[in-house]
């Protein structure tokens, strides 16, 4: 009797976790402009062998603060967005680098590495207000340069892409 519940409820766990997997694989299609188009080596897309994101998509991920100084600001300012690998992880990132794009043609090739070792995000705001166009948006790759002084170089500061459009996975 023992052995019929435990082999049922252990049916049930299966059940639910491989229901939990589907749901967190699923991406459901932008209803706003399209902020981000993420391609490449993902399993998890929502338009053809893409990942299309508008700004609600990326708010309704897990947020993030980072209180940093940049070269391109005066004072030390409070970004807020999605961590890296968040955004990785939701589109089933598979491969080791990245090619992010900004809308004036400008990239940079970003090890997948340095978004699960430090706090990248994927700024959406900065100081509560979002980010536009103007203001180095509306996705702005920032490093924790406060916390991490390490990551204050050359190469770090080339792959802090603003005005982000677009990332490549390989």
């Amino acid at each position: 009797m023992f052995n019929r519940f435990a082999r049922s409820l252990g049916i049930c766990v299966i059940g639910l976790g491989a229901l939990a997997a589907s749901d967190a694989l699923a991406l459901d299609a932008p209803s706003g402009p399209v902020i981000l188009v993420v391609s490449g080596a993902i399993g998890t897309t929502n338009v053809g062998d893409e990942a299309h994101f508008d700004r609600a998509m990326l708010a309704a991920l897990p947020q993030h603060d980072t209180l940093t100084h940049t070269p391109w600001h005066d004072d030390r300012i409070r970004f807020s967005g999605p961590l890296g690998r968040t955004l990785l992880q939701a589109v089933d990132a598979r491969g080791s680098r990245m090619r992010v794009t900004a809308l004036n043609g400008y990239a940079s090739t970003i090890p997948v590495a340095d978004f699960h070792e430090h706090d990248v995000i994927l700024a959406l705001a900065a100081d509560g207000e979002p980010l536009s166009v103007r203001d180095q948006g509306p996705l702005f790759v920032i490093y924790p340069f406060d916390d991490e002084p390490d990551l204050s170089n050359k190469l770090i500061l080339s792959r802090s892409v603003w005005q982000v459009e677009r990332i490549v996975i390989d």
